[in-house]
């Protein structure tokens, strides 16, 4: 069985299939990692999702921020954004089922086999593996039950910003939403820096890659992510990161996991975004 796991898709359908014929993905036999942000900008969000659903037990996926937002906006919360194309989804006859297909996924995923996690954006310097497996349970559980609603309505914002282990309710999931769906840069004490969205070396003083922070406690773990199409496509740290930039006019990119040395794929993207 090949495993695949794939950047950032945010709708771009059409290059999403280039890509699947390019690796010859076999639905009977083999994986698809999705890394998050299924979702949004691009132009045939409401066939992503569908497609990824329809892929059944041949698809893993971990939410990114597109994905809550979506939540969101199928709530009746979160800002109209300018770039938003969710109204095919919002207004399709299956919605209800894709939001409850989509809010039942995982933040984190991890294959004991493999030796690899995936999550959306990143990780803080204090938490272990077993750390950050614990708080996404949390959150998904919040997720998943009845009242999801009331934290979707509250899960915007970028305070706390500093983990601890004190923290409790609404101030606790928002942390971990933000760890696992926003994370770009920390400060060496592992305080997220949530505003900064460039490349390295533009950010703010004194912030640097959540990968580099000093004594990060999963620097032994093999993680890929998405996310940060600006970071660029590679492995650094231990870490994979796969947003090539496809809704930018970029590249979708393919890793595979399951050999010796991870072997990647890419295809590049016409673009139906501008930055800024």
């Amino acid at each position: 069985m090949a495993v695949y796991a794939i950047g950032d898709i945010q709708g771009c359908f059409d290059e999403l299939q280039a890509l699947l014929h390019l690796i010859k993905f076999d639905q009977a036999n083999d994986q698809l990692w999705f890394c998050g942000d299924l979702v949004n900008r691009g132009p045939k969000s409401l066939a992503t999702l569908r497609f990824v659903k329809g892929l059944g037990d041949a698809a893993v996926m971990v939410l990114g921020n597109h994905d809550l937002h979506l939540l969101a906006k199928a709530e009746g919360f979160g800002k109209q954004l300018k770039q938003d194309t969710l109204d095919e989804i919002l207004n399709a006859p299956d919605c209800d089922e894709l939001m409850f297909w989509l809010r039942h996924q995982p933040l984190l995923h991890h294959d004991s086999e493999l030796d690899y996690s995936m999550v959306h954006a990143g990780l803080p310097p204090q938490w272990d593996m077993a750390t950050a497996a614990t708080c996404a349970r949390e959150l998904e559980q919040q997720l998943r039950g009845a009242d999801y609603h009331k934290f979707i309505r509250v899960m915007y914002g970028n305070q706390p910003d500093k983990w601890s282990d004190e923290l409790t309710g609404v101030d606790r999931w928002r942390f971990i939403t933000n760890v696992f769906t926003r994370l770009r840069f920390c400060y060496a004490d592992g305080r997220l820096e949530l505003n900064a969205k460039g490349k390295p070396g533009t950010q703010t003083i004194g912030t640097i890659p959540w990968f580099d922070a000093p004594g990060r406690k999963t620097k032994n773990n093999r993680i890929v992510f998405g996310h940060w199409s600006t970071l660029g496509v590679g492995m650094k740290n231990n870490v994979l990161s796969l947003d090539g930039g496809c809704l930018w006019g970029g590249q979708l990119v393919a890793v595979r996991l399951d050999l010796d040395a991870p072997e990647w794929s890419t295809i590049d993207c016409k673009g139906v975004c501008q930055p800024g």
